[in-house]
């Protein structure tokens, strides 16, 4: 049995009308301007690692942004950020994001759970109404980004996505070999589907320089998903290096980016952050 903390209680407890939800997320929306979901069509290829890099990429460049991280039977993100502890309530009895630096906001069911280990066994509607809860019940403010992080496939939580953040455009990421790429293209058919415009792809865990020898080494192979990218037409952003620092610092709480800011990973999201950058101009 899933505990949530009792802010989130406290959150629900005037219980609006669909009607008044349905405008509470459109209020909440309209302050937001453009909304990003990273999806992968495969789990295990640097989903999260990727919408956390990429938000902190673009915070540093002076943008407002927020994760909702919707990953709720995973969810990664505080962890991977080194945060801790309950989101508190707003003044208007919102739940107000935790807080990264001054720029950068979080909502993640991580935040919202009394016993951290608990399984979240829901099914589709329980999923609907709580990523409706986080954008209508959640104390955002003013964003020039949100990133959105979902879940590994085309299921309830990019549906959801989908349905709710009608404007959102797609990231999506993959690693270079082909049992990644063939899930990847599910996910490109998805967004095509539900009529989701897809912004580009990433190629994650392109390529490992030795330490030893600084020798590029191919871990995953490499090109696998510039190539598909053309083949489906859509925007190709860049290669980000495997490092295995990366594995540390998530495993430890720690920030990635506050402990290795001139990594080539770090230089490669600043890259991406740049194109998406344009998207307020």
């Amino acid at each position: 049995m899933v505990r949530i903390h009792e802010n989130m209680q406290r959150a629900q407890q005037q219980k609006p009308s669909m009607a008044e939800q349905q405008a509470a997320v459109e209020k909440s929306l309209a302050q937001i301007k453009h909304k990003i979901l990273v999806m992968s069509g495969k789990g295990g290829v640097g989903k999260s690692s990727t919408s956390v890099n990429l938000s902190i990429a673009l915070a540093r460049k002076g943008h407002r942004v927020g994760i909702m991280d919707v990953d709720l039977h995973g969810p990664d993100v505080p962890r991977m950020l080194g945060l801790g502890g309950m989101m508190s309530l707003s003044a208007n009895q919102k739940l107000a994001p935790q807080k990264v630096g001054d720029n950068l906001s979080v909502v993640s069911i991580e935040a919202l759970i009394a016993g951290k280990d608990d399984a979240i066994i829901w099914r589709g509607p329980m999923k609907y109404t709580a990523i409706q809860q986080f954008i209508s019940q959640v104390e955002w403010g003013p964003l020039d980004y949100l990133i959105i992080d979902a879940p590994p496939g085309t299921g309830d939580e990019p549906l959801t996505v989908a349905q709710i953040v009608k404007d959102a455009r797609a990231i999506i990421v993959t690693t270079p070999q082909e049992v990644a790429l063939a899930d990847v293209r599910k996910s490109i058919n998805f967004c095509r589907t539900v009529k989701m415009e897809i912004f580009g792809l990433i190629e994650n865990m392109s390529g490992f320089a030795c330490p030893h020898c600084n020798s590029e080494l191919e871990l995953f192979g490499t090109g696998g998903g510039e190539q598909t990218a053309k083949a489906s037409k859509i925007e190709f952003l860049g290669r980000i290096p495997f490092d295995p620092n990366m594995v540390a610092c998530a495993d430890s709480g720690k920030c990635f980016r506050d402990n290795h800011t001139d990594s080539a990973v770090a230089r490669a999201f600043d890259v991406v952050a740049e194109r998406l950058g344009h998207l307020s101009v």
